[in-house]
């Protein structure tokens, strides 16, 4: 009763019930509760909006108002983990690709998903046999112009400047859900246009597409022809290649685990034969068990297609002598790539009939390169270009293959996605070909260091990329990049009698001989048997230098002076007894953007500055780790020995070396580096102007070749001369 009784008081006491803590709390949890119910009502309000535009889109594809005639091509699906595509819908039943059907429970359908490699739309295994055919078509062979190709734009990265407006009204293309028409996406010259627009647009013009921005840079699918290799399967199959990447990848990570226990009981160390600088390289390499997709052969069923895996295997040896051969060249500038039987039938697409003036760009993409965003960029790519200029790198295909699909194209750039490490190996590639003028070559920084990619000023990580603007940025850049000449060296392996132990290797960027090689071969051995803590280029330095602060306090190189011999231009010189590691560098980076030289340095007034095409290398020691580390912070410098054209270095122990950050430890032999070459490169230009006039005058040299006006020979002379002056 007492309990009624104030109750009752309180109500009729409004005042005291304002400052009771319990109603307080009831109108903070009932508004709270109120918020709560707004918001979940807008989202789903805006997600019921957007699934109505999506259908509104689909339908308008099922019944095109457009008179002419679009190519059609159906996906190419690739098994992937759900979790890489969160927050997209499938293409066919429009719903979240996170819910599972029945038909795919035999691989775990809640946790893989197909994934279109070209246009990176996804779909329920249940729903892909429903898939209809309105992906990219690569190739348009036959047709007159190219043509339009409108779909859903299921990505939203690296759209040029200017493409968030409809190309025949103006007005833009938001995705709001408030706004107005759906929209669609060009897949070739990425404009938008509205559903709305598009009749108008197409009786205007015919829908023909001049391929957008990149036009120079794109293969335009006129002149792609597809060889036929399907084979049976359709979807049973598909999920049959599923399964085995799952088990594949299962298999791969037992094998890390063994090889992890086997090294905990042996040594680290190879017996002195060992090579990681070849053709193959711990940056340059993939797990071949565990790719899915990256192959351009696909096995078509009703309406898709899905990924399969090539038997053959292209031949990535050790580079031999047969680099010195030379022999007769051919018109388009490459001798060793006509009619190779080990190449043909490696490739699904033929090049027919390229205009002259045709420069597209040839992409290589390292997925196990830095932080292992291969798959990514290369769907990226994909969209932005014609996904038969893009090849990926593993241990079963090298860039030959690539290399032998552009066998004919006379002007071609390429692009390489990786580390130094798989810039060497497509370097090398190219070496083998002769060409009489090689293709410039660009960098996308996706390695640990990136040393090479930072004097060409394209970055020293992804990071730097994407905040600059992602994909479409570095395409403009490439096309106005200025040509540049990159020295190359021959590493020969000798005895005491000298003769080679081995074949040769190659370097670009530097050769290390003591505690650096020691630091970098503990973290190749560590990638080697934990793969899966490389996932970030932030974390890969860390990882570094976590390596290197163990041998601060331990002199393992203590005796080094006494170990190695080092002579340059055939005079002796002596190492420093303090030093724990000799370096010798052709580009001003090292160690992910250390300077060893220090050109601005005028203390050292009888050296020359460093450059890296003036076919002379720097010499320089350091002493210890400790040395490294503040020279990685910039409070200590490395000590200049030499300069010269032809180095030897005689280790008189066993010890680790390094070319380009590839290490093995080496038996007691002749270290003998010699010039073998220069390769064209192309160095983002820091000046428009500059960058504009460098493009403009590799146009003119390549019409004149064109046109005959010049040979090869002549203009690979004039650009060298050209690329000496720009750089001086």
């Amino acid at each position: 009763m007492d309990d009624l009784r104030d109750s009752m008081f309180m109500l009729s006491n409004p005042s005291e019930l304002a400052d009771s803590p319990m109603f307080i709390v009831a109108c903070f949890v009932a508004g709270l509760v109120g918020i709560l119910t707004i918001a979940f009502t807008a989202f789903q309000w805006r997600r019921n909006i957007n699934l109505t535009w999506m259908k509104a889109v689909a339908r308008s594809k099922k019944n095109p108002k457009a008179k002419n005639k679009v190519p059609s091509a159906p996906h190419t699906w690739v098994l992937e983990p759900t979790a890489r595509v969160k927050n997209m819908n499938c293409c066919i039943c429009l719903k979240s690709s996170s819910l599972s059907h029945s038909l795919g429970q035999m691989v775990a359908t809640d946790s893989f998903i197909y994934r279109c490699s070209v246009c990176g739309a996804v779909a329920h295994l249940g729903c892909c046999s429903n898939a209809p055919k309105d992906c990219k078509c690569i190739s348009m062979e036959g047709y007159e112009h190219v043509m339009h190709q409108w779909a859903v734009r299921w990505t939203d990265t690296d759209l040029p400047d200017g493409s968030s407006f409809c190309s025949h009204c103006e007005e833009p293309c938001s995705t709001a859900f408030l706004a107005g028409s759906p929209i669609w996406c060009c897949l070739w010259c990425q404009r938008l246009v509205h559903v709305d627009c598009h009749t108008s647009m197409s009786n205007e013009t015919g829908d023909i597409c001049d391929l957008g921005p990149f036009k120079k840079l794109i293969l335009s699918p006129l002149y792609v022809r597809e060889l036929n290799q399907t084979s049976p399967g359709g979807i049973l199959s598909s999920i049959t290649h599923g399964a085995n990447e799952f088990a594949s990848t299962m298999r791969g990570r037992i094998r890390s685990r063994s090889k992890k226990h086997k090294r905990s009981s042996e040594s680290s160390f190879d017996t002195g034969n060992s090579s990681s600088n070849g053709d193959i390289c711990t940056d340059g390499t993939a797990d071949a068990t565990s790719k899915v997709s990256g192959s351009h052969i696909t096995e078509e069923s009703g309406s898709g297609s899905v990924t399969v895996n090539r038997s053959d295997q292209t031949s990535n040896g050790d580079i031999d002598n047969k680099l010195e051969a030379k022999t007769s060249l051919s018109r388009n500038g490459s001798i060793n790539l006509k009619d190779d039987p080990h190449l043909e039938g490696k490739h699904t697409y033929q090049f027919t009939d390229l205009p002259p003036d045709s420069k597209p760009l040839l992409v290589f993409v390292n997925k196990k390169s830095g932080a292992q965003r291969g798959d990514s960029f290369r769907l990226r790519l994909n969209v932005l270009l014609n996904p038969a200029q893009v090849f990926e790198l593993s241990s079963t295909e090298g860039p030959e293959v690539g290399l032998y699909m552009f066998r004919k194209v006379h002007h071609f750039k390429v692009l390489i996605c990786g580390g130094d490490g798989t810039v060497g190996w497509v370097l090398n590639a190219i070496d083998k070909q002769n060409f009489v003028s090689p293709p410039p070559v660009a960098i996308l920084p996706a390695g640990t260091g990136n040393d090479l990619a930072r004097v060409l000023s394209w970055g020293g990580g992804l990071g730097i990329i994407e905040r600059q603007g992602g994909l479409s940025t570095v395409l403009n850049d490439i096309e106005h990049a200025a040509v540049t000449i990159l020295d190359r060296w021959k590493v020969a392996i000798l005895n005491q009698q000298g003769k080679q132990l081995q074949p040769p290797k190659f370097m670009n960027n530097y050769l290390g001989v003591g505690c650096d090689a020691k630091v970098a071969l503990d973290i190749h051995n560590l990638r080697e048997e934990n793969p899966e803590k490389f996932y970030n280029q932030f974390m890969n330095k860390v990882l570094y230098a976590k390596e290197g602060a163990k041998r601060i306090m331990d002199r393992t190189f203590a005796n080094f002076p006494w170990q190695v011999r080092l002579e340059v231009d055939g005079a002796e010189i002596e190492v420093p007894e303090d030093a724990e590691g000799v370096l010798v560098a052709n580009i001003g980076s090292y160690m992910g953007g250390v300077d060893l030289w220090h050109n601005e340095d005028e203390y050292y007034d009888n050296f020359d500055p460093q450059s890296m095409h003036d076919k002379v290398l720097e010499v320089v020691s350091i002493s210890g780790t400790w040395h490294l580390g503040k020279l990685q912070v910039g409070l200590s410098r490395a000590q200049r020995l030499a300069q010269g054209q032809s180095i030897k270095i005689q280790l008189l122990s066993a010890l680790p070396v390094q070319i380009d950050g590839e290490p093995w430890f080496q038996q007691p032999c002749t270290l003998f580096i010699s010039h073998y070459g220069q390769a064209f490169m192309l160095k983002r230009a820091a000046e428009e102007p500059l960058g504009h006039a460098a493009a403009i005058i590799t146009d003119v040299l390549e019409n004149a070749e064109s046109t005959n006006i010049i040979n090869a020979v002549q203009k690979r002379a004039l650009m060298q001369e050209m690329a000496m002056r720009l750089s001086s």
